[in-house]
């Protein structure tokens, strides 16, 4: 809803109410106003209050009714006083026209695709027969130089300890103020270097070092563990929100395939768009 139509709601809703007739037999059809011969309907009114915000939505039911029934008189009267449109005016109408009934087709498309056997379906073919997946639980010392690494590396192999090693020395301060801890982590989360490390590692003793964009790491992996895949219920958005999208692909290739569609305008300067007096 535009700035103006919410100043024109927010208006109407200040006049004094009559009181609620008793509905008999509506339908979307019933005329409720006319404005010059123009019919206003119910189902105009209906539809107009399903897109208001939630502020205007909670209001008592007679203060909407009356405040719908003002705004939508009052643009018809506004709207009737324009005898010309502009060729902008016309290509805003049909494209607001053109978009919301692309919307309407597609609306049984993404109903019918989200169903509880699809997104188990879905959520299957992702986890099921996927390879358990290894998480490592790791610690690291990032220091400048490949010297300063050997350095360190032999403290540690005299006995020093990794955490007080890696609060003094690690120019990760990050986790360096954690004794290096990076806590768990699964594959893809760090550069590949220091990851490859990572895997290649024995738990419990010192890797590297090994040279990253970031600079030189001592790595330490303390635990590995299999991760567990998430619940059904966990990736239901984005299960819901892959099948939609997969859906809607499907439908609109299907349709623009079926289309007769030429394209004359592909060889038109792109730069004309940038030529607003076209449409004035």
């Amino acid at each position: 809803m535009t700035k103006k139509t919410g100043f024109w709601l927010g208006a109407a809703l200040i006049v004094a109410l009559a009181g609620p007739v008793a509905a008999e037999g509506e339908t979307a059809a019933t005329v409720v106003a006319t404005v010059n011969g123009v019919d206003i309907t119910l189902g105009h009114m209906i539809a107009l209050k399903e897109t208001l915000p939630q502020e205007y939505q909670s209001l008592p039911d007679d203060v909407l009714f009356k405040g719908i029934l003002d705004q939508l008189v009052q643009q018809e009267a506004l709207s009737q006083s324009v005898t010309e449109l502009s060729v902008r005016d016309n290509a805003n109408i049909a494209n607001d026209r053109r978009g919301y009934v692309s919307g309407v087709a597609l609306q049984d498309v993404v109903q019918t695709a989200v169903t509880d056997e699809a997104l188990q379906a879905a959520y299957d073919a992702r986890f099921k027969a996927a390879p358990a997946m290894t998480e490592y639980n790791a610690a690291h010392i990032l220091v400048d130089s490949e010297e300063k690494a050997n350095e360190l590396k032999t403290q540690l192999a005299g006995g020093a300890d990794f955490a007080e090693l890696a609060k003094a020395n690690s120019t990760d301060t990050g986790s360096g103020a954690n004794g290096g801890d990076l806590g768990w982590f699964g594959l893809g989360m760090m550069v590949k270097p220091f990851e490859d490390a990572v895997v290649a590692a024995k738990v419990g003793e010192v890797a590297g070092p090994v040279k990253s964009d970031f600079g030189f790491h001592l790595i330490l992996v303390k635990e590995t563990r299999v991760a567990a895949n998430p619940a059904l219920d966990d990736m239901r958005d984005d299960l819901a929100a892959e099948l939609e999208n997969k859906a809607i692909e499907a439908k609109v290739k299907e349709l623009t395939d079926a289309a007769t569609i030429t394209r004359p305008g592909e060889t038109i300067d792109p730069t004309i768009l940038k030529n607003t007096a076209l449409i004035d």
